[in-house]
């Protein structure tokens, strides 16, 4: 969990490519679906929309945690991990 004064958070803490989960890549490389699980700085969230584009030429995403299912929160798509699907 984030503290609630982002001024203190050093910017390479809340982008999630420090995180290496295998099978999982970037959401710049694969647009999550609505419903789909992504890992973002949180942890696991779902996606509840897919909005407009973001300054990075992404999508920006609207997020549900499962443990705060009422309080959506928004990332772009590049801040997001979406899993690999096999090929």
């Amino acid at each position: 969990m984030l503290p609630n004064n982002m001024a203190r958070v050093p910017l390479e803490q809340i982008r999630v490519e420090s995180l290496e989960l295998p099978g999982w890549h970037s959401g710049s490389e694969r647009l999550p679906a609505v419903g789909e699980n992504v890992h973002c700085i949180e942890g696991l969230a779902e996606v509840v929309k897919v909005l407009g584009r973001t300054g990075d030429g992404g999508r920006l995403l609207e997020l549900c945690l499962p443990e705060r299912p009422k309080v959506p929160f928004f990332a772009a798509s590049s801040n997001v991990l979406v899993k690999v699907d096999p090929a």
